[in-house]
């Protein structure tokens, strides 16, 4: 319980640690932007794209849910900046599997709804190009 309110305390003024995590990742940012393109790429954002996004936050990166409304805040803010080509020439220099990693996320967010819009194939298939990918690359090793 103590431990609780000095966390409560302490992000009030060091801010969330969630957000905090992003801002100072850069390659984390433009993962995120790329993600929260992902899901308005079709013009609706579903609950089922939102879940999948809060769920590959939380499981690949460590952000808890109760930071994803200042992390969507934030992305919101600094998405005016930032352009998806730039979001992925972050990546350009990681080696392959980081890439990948990336580009499989893509395709959870796309198909987290049932259905691949025109909008998400045609991101999709930009995005793979830009990170030197193939489809294939989409598809997880056996055993994984």
């Amino acid at each position: 319980m103590a431990l609780k309110l000095l966390e409560q305390i302490k992000s009030v003024f060091e801010g969330d640690p969630g957000v905090r995590k992003v801002a100072d990742d850069p390659v984390l940012t433009a993962e995120l932007l790329l993600l929260f393109r992902m899901i308005l790429a079709d013009g609706v954002a579903t609950e089922d794209e939102m879940e999948t996004l809060r769920r590959i936050c939380r499981d690949s990166f460590g952000i808890p849910d109760e930071s994803m409304d200042g992390v969507v805040e934030y992305l919101n803010d600094y998405g005016y900046e930032t352009n998806g080509e730039q979001a992925i020439e972050m990546f350009l220099d990681l080696d392959v599997e980081r890439r990948k990693l990336l580009a499989r996320h893509m395709a959870e967010i796309a198909k987290s709804d049932a259905k691949l819009a025109e909008g998400e194939l045609k991101l999709m298939k930009r995005s793979l190009e830009m990170l030197g990918l193939r489809p294939g690359d989409l598809v997880l090793p056996s055993g994984s």
